[in-house]
């Protein structure tokens, strides 16, 4: 999926300004620079001319950040280095650590959007990619995660 359009979605779902959304991915390394136009610009359709796209490198800090703005900073640990390359599997993991979901709300979660997944499907989203029952996120996947994630959040 586009890194913006999952920008879009979880600015959306948690009613964060563009201000906000900068703030939150300094969260993850203070000295990771974002502010709110880089944020304008990335939130802008794709056919504005002051669009930009989205790296793996912002939409790293900003789930990683996201973390720590909805579940607090653990000192007692190391920081967590940020990925380089983001997948739809990681932005379905990271997400799940930010809102503390569960099994039983991950399968809510993806119900509510009319989309059922099986414990076995689900699972295997969050194995390692070199685990023979991995099975890499589609986009249509993470779109109806987002989707029901939305209904949950906001209600």
């Amino acid at each position: 999926m586009i890194n913006n359009d999952v920008l879009r979605a979880v600015r959306y779902m948690l009613d964060l300004s563009d201000g906000k959304v900068a703030d939150i991915g300094r969260l993850a390394d203070p000295a990771f620079e974002l502010d709110k136009s880089d944020v304008q610009a990335f939130l802008r359709k794709e056919d504005d001319p002051e669009y930009q796209p989205c790296n793996d490198r912002v939409l790293a800090h900003v789930l990683d950040g996201l973390v720590v703005y909805l579940r607090g900073r653990d000192e007692s640990l190391p920081p967590r280095p940020v990925e380089k390359r983001i997948t739809n599997n990681l932005v379905l993991k990271k997400l799940r650590v930010a809102f503390e979901l569960k099994d039983v709300d991950m399968h809510d979660t993806f119900a509510a959007a009319g989309f059922p997944v099986s414990k076995p499907e689900l699972t295997a989203l969050f194995r390692q990619p070199g685990h023979k029952n991995y099975r890499p996120c589609g986009d249509q996947m993470l779109r109806n995660f987002l989707k029901g994630l939305t209904l949950r959040v906001r209600g």
